[in-house]
């Protein structure tokens, strides 16, 4: 086995062992460079192709083709809230959603109307960062020859942090203020109006499509030894306080339901499996590299 500190000067007085052994890694690690390298490339372009189809990207001017898929909202333990959600890529095209009111029979009927439609920017992001991690992987065509390590390892990093920013897109909501969520555009897309006691937010959750309705109580004017305004988190809690437009409000009752979208699933296996193909091209070059610290990785 070679000394890692050796220099490039001692290397005529190893041994003909050693010689032999330094011959045949280094034809092993052409071979990575050359052959192997762009194995690894090609599998990544195939998942992450596959991750592609599965964000039904768009031609422009033929969006009505994407398919639309219907999620049913609710639960059998709790029927407070319940709806239908009609996701078209990455576009709510349709809301139709029940809630019934706290301490009340009353249940309260909205939908999106007809000339809106809700984008939801994590799958936008997400699918973003696919399309830059296949441009980075399509820079380097099979007639290409990488010449270190160190070049591989650079690619490799630069997809894999296109990666991990799609993976963390879907698997971490945006935190918001409850005054953000007051005056959302998404409080605008319903018929009838929303009620000023009502609230909702849409957001995706690892592979489930959730939709989360607040409802709200005005604090009376007087309200200022115990008021606390919260600040901004992906879930408020009931409890939780406001001020909006010269008015304090807290948090009466929170509804989360929830749906599983397969498509989502799958995306997120095919970055985990990309992401590892990523680091095991790099543990391979990571082995050579410990065996000269004489030439550049």
């Amino acid at each position: 086995m070679l000394n890692p500190q050796r220099s490039l000067s001692e290397l005529p007085k190893m041994s003909a062992a050693s010689q032999v052994e330094r011959a045949v890694l280094e034809e092993e690690f052409n071979w990575l460079l050359k052959e192997e390298v762009h194995s690894v490339l090609k599998q990544l372009q195939d998942v992450l192709k596959e991750a592609s189809r599965r964000f039904c990207m768009p031609t422009p001017g033929l969006e009505s083709q994407l398919k639309q898929e219907n999620f049913i909202l609710g639960s059998s333990t709790m029927d407070q809230v319940k709806g239908v959600l009609t996701l078209q890529g990455e576009a709510l095209t349709q809301a139709d959603i029940n809630l019934k009111v706290a301490k009340s029979s009353q249940v309260l009927h909205f939908q999106f109307r007809d000339d809106k439609q809700w984008k939801l920017q994590q799958i936008q992001d997400a699918r973003n960062h696919v399309i830059q991690a296949l441009q980075l992987l399509g820079s380097h065509d099979e007639s290409y020859q990488f010449k270190t390590g160190a070049e591989v390892n650079k690619l490799m990093d630069a997809v894999m942090l296109q990666l991990t920013r799609a993976r963390n897109r879907l698997t971490t909501p945006a935190s918001l203020t409850l005054p953000e969520l007051a005056t959302s555009g998404l409080m605008k897309m319903f018929t009838p109006p929303m009620p000023g006691d009502v609230m909702v937010n849409f957001y995706i959750n690892l592979s489930k499509l959730c939709l989360t309705v607040y409802q709200l109580h005005v604090l009376p004017p007087n309200t200022t030894k115990n008021f606390k305004p919260v600040g901004s988190s992906v879930l408020h809690n009931p409890g939780a306080m406001f001020e909006l437009n010269n008015n304090r409000f807290e948090v009466s009752h929170v509804h989360k339901v929830e749906c599983v979208v397969p498509w989502l699933n799958d995306t997120l296996v095919f970055f985990t499996i990309s992401l590892q193909l990523c680091q095991q091209l790099k543990d391979k070059i990571s082995v050579f590299s410990s065996f000269w610290n004489y030439r550049p990785f």
